[in-house]
């Protein structure tokens, strides 16, 4: 008798452990959701809880672990937190001061782990319907105000992608079947109509100029929450690096509407 076959998510998640994978989680275990984290003080958990209840949109919460618990239950109870990522960003008083590839060693009781919906996690819903989703793709501050609850204040963080105008429409329906993978576009066309701030992105290297036939479109990005705790300066935070998404056991397909 053979055991349980491993799903493709809990493979790439030894790998990580084991340190076979350290780079991006785009495009690994495609099908099912991957989650931003945030790892604070049990103190400031429900503050940050309201601050994302506010801004659904931008920070979906998919699980949040009890005080000092590094396993996610409901998404993937047979993962650990502290080492199931492949890079973390470690915060002290809102600086990012190292990052880490295991945090056992920074782990206390207190800390609580929201997992957030991931944009990430809906790639291959594009891929599928003919949206590239390899290149052209950027997250970026803008001047979108989101709402604040206590020590939690800050502007929306964006996913911009540029795509063709019927690949914008393609995307727009596909997207909005997936409200806790942020949904549907917040905007498409000008960046500046929202203060996209293209000089300075937080991920995905210099913006050229926007080609002929080309729309820029923008998503309510995770990274939301991870910019409100840096504006929090709280005493210690943990997050995923960016694009370095925690991948779950839960397919992509359970959080889409019908």
């Amino acid at each position: 008798m053979t055991g349980p076959a491993v799903l493709e998510s809990q493979r790439v998640r030894q790998d990580i452990r084991a340190g076979r994978i350290t780079g991006t989680s785009r495009g690994l275990a495609h099908g099912f959701v991957q989650c931003n984290l945030a790892i604070l003080p049990k103190e400031y958990a429900f503050d940050f809880l309201l601050y994302c209840q506010r801004n659904q949109r931008a920070c979906p919460v998919l699980e949040v672990t009890d005080p000092g618990s590094p396993i996610p239950n409901k998404l993937a109870p047979a993962a650990d937190l502290r080492t199931d990522c492949a890079r973390y960003a470690v915060y002290r008083d809102g600086v990012r001061t190292e990052d880490r590839t295991d945090i056992t060693d920074l782990w206390r009781d207190d800390l609580v782990t929201f997992l957030i919906g991931s944009g990430i996690s809906i790639d291959g819903a594009l891929e599928n319907a003919g949206v590239p989703t390899h290149k052209d793709r950027w997250v970026l501050r803008t001047a979108l105000p989101t709402e604040s609850a206590g020590p939690f204040r800050g502007e929306m963080i964006v996913t911009m992608r540029w795509l063709t105008a019927q690949q914008a429409i393609t995307a727009t329906q596909v997207t909005s079947r997936f409200p806790f993978n942020h949904g549907a576009p917040i905007h498409l066309g000008d960046p500046a109509a929202i203060g996209a701030d293209l000089k300075a992105p937080l991920f995905g290297g210099p913006v050229p100029p926007v080609p002929d036939g080309i729309v820029p479109v923008f998503w309510a990005c995770g990274v939301t929450p991870q910019s409100a705790a840096e504006n929090a300066r709280l005493p210690f935070f943990i997050a995923h690096a960016p694009a370095h998404s925690f991948i779950t056991d839960l397919p992509a397909q359970a959080l889409m509407n019908a």
